[in-house]
């Protein structure tokens, strides 16, 4: 037996006619409402959708065979929902923008790579690059293994097998060199 999808409760047969009533009055006057605030007509056609949505949903049965909400006056309903859709879709936008806002200004404070600034950093990579080859295999790899790959100096010992205070001083060794390349360039 298919299981029941909640969307495809039924809705009482008087509320199917009061809907269909309810839809071929007030449908043009709804697009027109919507058409109005939000100038673009297939906008203007889903929120009127998503208010006739709501009130389907209102007046539908429960999973347990209990008759959904009562709704005295429904051209009220059809407009008070119409009101708060647009409510709703303000305050999204308004924190769609304040959200943009902020990115832009993040955005702001981020230097813009020039092709000039990346020729610049590829040849302070090569210089760095050729500066690490300057050095012994040990330190290099030390180097390497605590900044680039971010070893601890205890583990960096561990595997050479020797002390923490070795490592520290290959790494002295390494900056040194580098600032000294640095500096000449």
């Amino acid at each position: 037996m298919p299981r029941e999808n909640p969307a495809q409760r039924q809705v009482e047969p008087q509320g199917d006619a009061l809907l269909d009533q309810l839809s071929a009055r007030y449908r043009g006057p709804l697009t027109s409402y919507f058409l109005r605030r939000v100038r673009r007509r297939d906008e203007a056609e889903d929120l009127t959708q998503e208010v006739f949505l709501r009130m389907v949903r209102s007046l539908q049965r429960s999973p347990d065979g209990e008759v959904g909400e009562r709704i005295d006056n429904p051209e009220a309903f059809l407009f008070r929902t119409a009101v708060n859709l647009l409510r709703d879709r303000a305050r999204r936008a308004k924190t769609f923008a304040d959200h943009l806002a902020e990115a832009v200004h993040r955005d702001e404070s981020v230097e813009v790579l020039s092709p000039e600034r990346v020729l610049q950093g590829r040849q302070s990579l090569r210089s760095a690059l050729a500066a690490l080859e300057e050095l012994d295999a040990r330190t290099r790899d030390v180097f390497i293994l605590h900044r680039l790959e971010g070893l601890k100096h205890a583990e960096i010992a561990s595997l050479y097998g020797v002390s923490s205070s070795s490592i520290e001083k290959y790494m002295i060794k390494a900056l040194a060199h580098l600032a000294r390349r640095a500096r000449a360039f």
